[in-house]
Parts: structure tokens; sequence; C-alpha cells
């Protein structure tokens, strides 16, 4: 947050963009992970996992390493968990104001298309 004028920064933005889609599905069982997405072109987990590919390059970028694939887990309902672990990467490799609000801009997207 800046002090100054109160206004939440590019990472808590971030933290709560995370914080919201993690409430909205992390109680979700496989039937609802497997449904199609308000798009209707792939899975709501399918759709997650991208979100979490995503960011986990935004992360790799930031630290000036090589982008890594996101394993696609049996379980569904560890999507969640791993949003909550490549966003902490990320914030943890303190980048550029613009790739913390990009990577905000994505989940609350995502989130929408839930």
């Amino acid at each position: 947050m800046n002090p100054v004028s109160g206004d939440p920064g590019p990472n808590t933005e971030l933290e709560q963009a995370v914080e919201l889609l993690v409430r909205q599905v992390g109680h979700w069982q496989p039937p609802r992970w497997s449904a199609l997405a308000a798009d209707g072109n792939v899975s709501r987990a399918d759709l997650v996992h991208k979100l979490v590919q995503e960011v986990a390059n935004l992360a790799a970028d930031a630290e000036g390493q090589p982008r890594r694939t996101v394993p696609r887990l049996d379980n569904d309902l560890a999507l969640p968990d791993q949003l909550r672990v490549v966003a902490a990467d990320l914030v943890a490799a303190a980048p550029a104001p613009e790739a913390l609000a990009r990577a905000a801009a994505e989940v609350t997207a995502t989130r929408t298309a839930l």
C-alpha cells in the first residue's frame, strides 16, 4: 500500500486477486473443475492451470531464469495451491510494477471467466 495515498500497490492487488480466486474455487470438487469455463472452450481446471503457467512465466522472467513448464497434476484440487506458490514466487522476485499489475489483471480475468 502506498503510505501517502493509501492506494493498494500492485503487490497488494496481486495478493488480493489471488485470494479472491482461491476463495472462489478452493471448495470445488472434480465435477466443477471439469466443467467448461464461461467462454466454453476449455475446462475450468485447464483455464486455471494456464493462469498458473502465465504467472510462473512472469516470475521466471523477473528472476532472469528460463521459463519452465508447470506440471499439470492429476488432482485439480491442487490448482489453488499451485497458484499461491507461483504468485509468491513472483512477489519474491521483486519484478517491475508492470509485471505485478499484469499478473493481477490475469488473475482477475481468469476469475471472471470461471
